[in-house]
């Protein structure tokens, strides 16, 4: 009895606590949450995301970004993938005989929330996956000819993005969705880029030495011609993947979510920075996953950052825990969300949906009312 009366004494000073994040719904705030089906079981029936689509909303959530491409298969049915890998759909048995994005949208739209459905593998597959095993020649590979990336203790292998036949498959599958389902936007992330030390495959440096008067890459990855070579082929495919979504919905967003701009460059090939500056994104969410709110901020304050600011939603994730790890202290992630709204960011995106259970109390402290998502026809502040 004591230890229930002081751990109940404990929880309400915390949601008193100056760290908690304040409530700020004068103007629009991006209120939103990655849904996943890794360490989480909220898309494998329709009861699970009902649930979890109806708890968003009464908490005051305004988007959800459900992932619908991982592990080499699509999370809805796609006659583009089952041409490519043999499976209409993910066989794990939650995704059989429905439609999972179809219920997003529906139950999402019911309550208000916005819908922008996730590619979260982006060119990134398991090593074993139908993908890659049906297709080797589509994987990118180092100079020493293997193609297997770690991630931790995952053994992964990444899509060729210059390959005709991947940009196909990928571009497709956007396109697929766009046209099939009344969606919001489609978010691309950090794995939609290319390793730095791949690209050394037969087509790419076909490609390479065709624009080079047949001089071979540089043996060094991180040759600065040899990597913005890359870079603006990564760059082309982005403006394939606006160009197929403006086509068939003009009000459809485009959505990135990155790591920061040197880490993402020098390490992924992606230069989001040009890519927001011609246009292809319209709304960034920075992904901010510090685990000590100094080096948060400090991401925050970045020039790049500022600079996107001035013509597009930016917005900030934010983790709120990884299954695996330590939980993270609601504290800190108010204390965060402070720091977003000090200065003034279009708003957040938690990552993920599984770890704000036994949140509630608190995220109804961070979000007390509703709040409209911001677009970009919304006036953004540069802080």
């Amino acid at each position: 009895m004591l230890l229930g009366l002081f751990l109940g004494v404990a929880i309400a000073l915390s949601l008193r606590s100056p760290l908690l994040a304040t409530a700020q719904t004068s103007s629009p705030e991006l209120r939103g949450v990655w849904l996943t089906n890794i360490d989480s079981d909220v898309l494998f029936s329709r009861r699970h995301l009902d649930r979890a689509l109806h708890r968003l909303a009464r908490l005051n959530f305004n988007t959800v970004y459900p992932t619908v491409w991982n592990w080499g298969y699509t999370l809805y049915p796609s006659n583009i993938a089952a041409e490519v890998t043999g499976y209409p759909v993910d066989p794990h048995p939650g995704f059989q005989q429905r439609d999972m994005l179809q219920e997003v949208v529906q139950l999402g739209h019911q309550r208000g929330l916005a819908v922008v459905p996730w590619f979260e593998f982006g060119l990134m597959a398991p090593v074993d996956s139908e993908l890659a095993l049906r297709h080797p020649d589509w994987l990118s590979r180092r100079q020493d000819g293997t193609t297997v990336w770690m991630q931790g203790k995952y053994p992964r292998v990444w899509l060729n993005p210059f390959h005709p036949q991947v940009q196909q498959l990928i571009v497709g599958l956007i396109g697929e969705i766009v046209s099939e389902y009344e969606i919001d936007g489609i978010q691309l992330d950090d794995h939609f880029g290319l390793p730095i030390e791949m690209g050394y495959d037969p087509l790419t440096v076909q490609l390479y030495r065709r624009s080079h008067n047949g001089s071979s890459p540089p043996r060094n990855p991180k040759d600065p011609e040899w990597m913005r070579w890359r870079a603006d082929q990564m760059t082309r495919m982005m403006a394939q993947v606006f160009e197929t979504v403006k086509a068939r919905k003009s009000d459809c967003i485009i959505a990135l979510s990155p790591n920061s701009r040197e880490f993402a460059y020098q390490n992924f090939l992606q230069d989001w920075g040009n890519w927001e500056r011609r246009g292809y994104v319209e709304e960034l969410i920075l992904q901010v996953y510090r685990r000590h709110l100094d080096a948060f901020t400090q991401e925050l304050d970045r020039p790049e950052v500022q600079q996107a600011r001035t013509h597009i939603p930016v917005g900030v994730g934010i983790l709120t825990g990884l299954i695996e790890e330590p939980p993270i202290d609601t504290r800190l992630i108010a204390a965060k969300l402070n720091a977003v709204r000090d200065r003034r960011f279009a708003g957040v995106s938690f990552f993920f949906y599984e770890t704000l259970n036994g949140r509630d109390a608190a995220l109804h402290a961070m979000f007390p009312h509703p709040a409209q998502r911001p677009t970009v026809t919304h006036n953004v502040s540069s802080g």
